[in-house]
């Protein structure tokens, strides 16, 4: 069975997320892999040096975010009151069950040793 958005085919749970929010996950969380902060040559260079390449691209995606804030600021709002919407229609998303570990017996060994 095929999920349609608008014109959009919905593949996995990262297309759903997409679709809803219109932008990609990536661009709020980050990639993986990608540090939390510039790395320590970055952050040490001399006005004029050029980011690495990693840094780069994370500086990229939090001025896009960043843009996008500025151009909605009610996003995330929106995204807070859609989240509760799920969650509030599909309340066993977050059912969690406790699983049983098993037991381990020790074995008892009567004998003499060598």
């Amino acid at each position: 069975m095929r999920t349609y958005i608008g014109r959009q085919q919905a593949v996995s749970a990262a297309d759903f997320a997409e679709l809803a929010l219109g932008t990609p996950v990536e661009l709020w969380l980050g990639v993986e892999g990608e540090p939390s902060e510039e790395c320590t040559p970055c952050k040490n260079r001399a006005d004029g040096d050029r980011l690495c390449e990693v840094c780069a691209e994370r500086a990229a995606r939090l001025d896009a975010a960043r843009d996008i804030l500025a151009d909605h600021p009610n996003f995330p709002d929106d995204l807070v009151r859609m989240a509760a919407q799920v969650i509030e229609d599909n309340p066993d998303l977050f059912d969690v069950v406790a699983l049983v570990r098993p037991v381990r017996r020790r074995t008892v060994r009567k004998g003499v040793a060598a």
